[in-house]
């Protein structure tokens, strides 16, 4: 019969602490990577629930700047120029009202595109026709002439910026052609 005596015993227990070391270890590494995965959730529809409020706050802010303009009509012109643009501007009421609702907008939501509060693809979903008829009857024949006008290069630019981004998201997704 084998004979226990304490070095053996030493030996076993602590064979058997290192085991309960090695299972203590695999449980807490389970358990944080089961923490961060919630936390990862837990942030990504934070900033879903962040990107929708941005988007309802700007489909308000839209809605409150246009409301009571005949906005069609002045988008559907085409512009060839700046001098045309400043001459419309100058002496068309609606047209003045409509351009300043648009900018005041597009200055907004090109900052927040920009930054990444606001997905481009919701801008697609939401103003994508009405974006695109802006930019190409109006501003994009005229912007680089107001800009040299009235000696302000950045002037328009995050309108610029928005517009540009959405055609390329269109181009780039044929089903959201306009």
């Amino acid at each position: 019969m084998v004979e226990i005596t304490l070095p053996i015993i030493l030996q076993i227990l602590q064979t058997i602490g290192i085991l309960v070391g090695i299972v203590y270890y695999i449980t807490i590494m389970r358990n944080t990577q089961r923490t961060r995965e919630l936390s990862l959730n837990a942030q990504e529809q934070a900033l879903e629930t962040r990107q929708a409020q941005m988007f309802l706050q700007m489909l308000n802010r839209w809605r409150d700047e246009t409301e009571g303009l005949d906005v069609w009509p002045v988008i559907a012109t085409k512009i060839s120029n700046a001098e045309e643009y400043l001459d419309k501007y100058k002496n068309d009421e609606d047209f003045k009202r409509v351009i300043d609702a648009f900018i005041g907008f597009y200055e907004g939501l090109g900052v927040i595109v920009k930054e990444g509060y606001m997905s481009i693809r919701l801008v697609a979903l939401m103003w994508a026709g009405m974006t695109r008829m802006f930019w190409e009857n109006i501003f994009e024949d005229t912007v680089d002439g107001l800009r040299v006008h009235y000696g302000l290069p950045r002037m328009f630019s995050e309108t610029e910026y928005v517009c540009r981004e959405l055609i390329k998201y269109i181009n780039e997704h044929p089903e959201l052609k306009t």
